[in-house]
């Protein structure tokens, strides 16, 4: 009974092993289908991810090589002088035409008074001339009236010179007829004679008074010539008055456009030349971006096209702009030293264009100042 027993707990116990031996395949078979699924699912969730995300990046160009570009207008004189006030400090806002700095004006108002008086000291010898013009054309009517009155006495003497030929000539012809005395016959002769002397006389009054006429018109060009060359005169000294007063003008530099001061490097005192810059104006409120895509980013991109701007100082807002241009060259090619290919070791390398991206409406304020140049960006651009 023993060995039974013994028969019979071998029997269970063997019994037993070989029940949990047929079980344990079962569940591995589970887990291995579970985990299959599971891979499945990621790989067709992965696959389904990585087509969203081609398809999104056909459609959103996006680069980090990007900064808030604008225009710096840098502030210097026209003229050297002493600066004598100075009405803006670093970072404040300036309007258009603003007072910036004042040079000192003496030597300038000085130049602007002198330039003044050579102006009216011409104009008063322009004056005086144009008083002579209109006595030598007074004269020369005058003279002109004289030839036309000599030139009717020589017609008058003329007509008495030729009564007085015929007169002579009856005479004559009566004389040898014996119809008429000798003394009407030599009175005849002697009345053509002053007749005759009379044209003479009245043709050199002519010749005189047109010679005068002539004289006095060479005298009324002279005056003229003169005149012309004093206003000639006049003009200039007229250019050298506008020239004072510009220099006196330029001694109050304005600014020539609302925006920020900036790198200010001028004191009160200082020797100011022509061209040195003092300061800088920055309208803040025309910036854009200036984004440098890679050239194989480009194919799809116009001008246009919508822009979302994430700024760097700015985390969690998006600024709405639209692509202005592209320009039309790589950044390398306008470079102070541009790349020579032409040399036998060529690398190729993935250029980039710069692409310029202004701000939508509103979204700068009037003053500007939340967007600063050189702030690093991150442009997006919707190609579709």
């Amino acid at each position: 009974m023993q060995e039974d027993r013994g028969a019979e707990g071998r029997t269970g116990m063997e019994g037993k092993p070989e029940e949990a031996g047929t079980a344990r395949p079962s569940g591995n078979s589970h887990k291995k289908r579970a985990a299959l699924v599971i891979f499945i699912i990621l790989a067709i969730a992965a696959a389904v991810a990585a087509f969203f995300y081609v398809q999104y990046k056909k459609t959103h160009i996006s680069t980090d090589d990007a900064f808030i570009d604008g225009n710096v207008h840098t502030i210097a004189p026209k003229v050297a002088g002493t600066v004598k006030m100075i009405y803006v400090n670093d970072n404040q806002f300036v309007n258009a035409g603003d007072v910036l700095v004042e040079l000192d004006p003496v030597d300038y108002d000085t130049r602007v008074q002198q330039a003044q008086s050579g102006f009216d000291a011409e104009k008063k010898r322009a004056v005086a001339d144009a008083s002579v013009i209109q006595t030598a054309r007074r004269k020369l009517a005058e003279q002109e009236a004289a030839v036309a009155a000599a030139r009717a006495e020589l017609g008058l003497q003329q007509a008495t010179m030729d009564q007085a030929a015929r007169d002579a000539k009856r005479a004559a012809a009566l004389y040898r007829q014996e119809a008429l005395p000798r003394e009407r016959y030599e009175q005849a002769g002697t009345a053509y004679e002053v007749a005759k002397a009379r044209v003479m006389a009245a043709r050199e009054q002519l010749r005189k008074a047109q010679a005068a006429v002539l004289s006095q018109k060479a005298v009324v060009r002279q005056t003229e010539a003169a005149l012309d060359l004093q206003h000639s005169v006049i003009n200039q000294q007229g250019a050298a008055l506008d020239i004072a007063m510009l220099n006196a003008g330029y001694t109050r530099i304005v600014a020539p456009t609302a925006g920020f001061v900036t790198k200010k490097s001028v004191e009160v005192g200082n020797q100011a030349q022509p061209g040195q810059p003092l300061m800088a104006i920055v309208p803040l409120s025309d910036v854009w971006v200036t984004a440098n895509y890679k050239e194989t980013q480009l194919a799809h991109v116009r001008p246009g096209q919508k822009v979302d701007i994430e700024v760097d100082a700015y985390p969690g807002k998006k600024f709405r702009g639209y692509v202005n241009s592209i320009m039309s060259g790589t950044g390398a090619s306008f470079s102070l030293f541009p790349p020579e290919n032409a040399t036998g070791n060529y690398v190729k390398v993935v250029q980039r264009v710069p692409v310029k991206i202004v701000f939508a409406k509103g979204e700068i304020p009037a003053q500007g100042g939340k967007l600063k140049l050189g702030m690093s960006v991150v442009p997006t651009i919707l190609v579709k």
